[in-house]
């Protein structure tokens, strides 16, 4: 791997939405490497509730204060996606012990698809390790409130989704 494929990190994910414990690892991430590209994947498989083009406008807003960071939506293999963009580290994030295993298997298998590319674990601050995109979706879809887990736009952007879903 080549010196300059290492200051570039990709830290790709579904950003169903971007949480603050996203925004957390993007804060702490951003001053180690020259760029930091959030990935943002389709993942149709996954049924997002946001679509693609909204998650990366929302995750370009929520990291807009750092100027080393990129947001790109993506619908390819992740192994493609970080070659294309000449990537060096995988960043991920592990909230609990839970995600471990997951995250060790998805790790492995890119190692194998793209060996010049290392994987580095972040942990979320203590305060956000509890919160996943998942839990924020149901929350807001029954009408709960979610402003203390995501950033003020996301918020609203979940609001609006349920209400339109709902007409």
């Amino acid at each position: 791997m080549t010196v300059a494929r290492n200051r570039i990190a990709v830290y790709p994910g579904t950003f169903d939405p971007i949480t603050n414990g996203h925004i957390d690892l993007v804060d702490r991430a951003a001053p180690l490497f020259e760029r930091l590209i959030i990935g943002v994947a389709e993942s149709p498989g996954k049924g997002p509730a946001l679509p693609l083009d909204l998650r990366v406008q929302l995750a370009r807003k929520a990291v807009a204060h750092h100027e080393n960071v990129e947001v790109r939506g993506f619908d390819s293999l992740l192994a493609h996606f970080v070659d294309h963009v000449g990537g060096g580290v995988l960043l991920r994030g592990l909230r609990a012990v839970s995600d471990f295993e997951y995250e060790f298997q998805l790790a492995s298998m890119n190692r194998h698809l793209i060996p010049e590319v290392e994987t580095l674990f972040l942990t979320p601050a203590e305060q956000y390790g509890f919160i996943s995109s998942s839990l924020v979706r149901e929350i807001s879809r029954l009408g709960g409130d979610v402003s203390g887990f995501v950033p003020p736009a996301v918020a609203a952007a979940l609001q609006a989704q349920w209400q339109r879903n709902h007409r």
